[in-house]
């Protein structure tokens, strides 16, 4: 079956694509959600129209990423987490916390869009990269440090004598 993409589909094309994919795919993915249109010669005399509009479409937001881009350079976000021996973390900071984090600093910022090669399970200052447009990556900075035990904190130390 052949379908016109209306957006960018991963791993399959861009917005204004003629691509042939499986008819059940077709039908009951791509079409329903409005993803692509039947490649049909109505059809595909109304894509240059769209190409025009997408072309359009993906400057203004290449430029707006650009900017998006340039803003968020001087960024880094903190996290106090508990850890155990070597600085191991218990769990993990996630995507949903980094954008969470940045979100508290002004910039809307999709989970999805922000990439970790590893899992952050450990103590220290990470460079995390955020995809805001295929050809436009910003760097943030990500710390995380070890809790302080409030446990550590409120018990007496050995040095000082008890009163009886």
């Amino acid at each position: 079956m052949e379908v016109i993409l209306k957006e960018d589909v991963s791993k399959l094309g861009a917005r204004g694509d003629v691509v042939k994919v499986a008819e059940g795919y077709g039908r009951n993915y791509l079409l329903p959600k409005k993803l692509a249109i039947e490649a049909t010669s109505q059809n595909k005399s109304v894509i240059q129209q769209m190409k025009v509009a997408a072309l359009r479409r993906a400057a203004k937001e290449k430029s707006g990423a650009e900017e998006l881009a340039k803003l968020l350079e001087g960024v880094s976000v903190g996290f106090v987490r508990r850890a155990g021996e070597h600085d191991q973390l218990f769990g993990s900071v996630t995507t949903s916390e980094i954008a969470a984090a940045i979100e508290k600093k002004g910039f809307e910022i999709d989970r999805r869009k922000i990439v970790l090669e590893h899992p952050i399970k450990t103590t220290g200052e990470f460079t995390v990269q955020i995809h805001l447009h295929k050809e436009v990556r910003a760097n943030i900075k990500v710390l995380v440090e070890k809790e302080v035990e409030a446990e550590a904190e409120a018990a007496p130390s050995a040095a000082e004598p008890a009163e009886a």
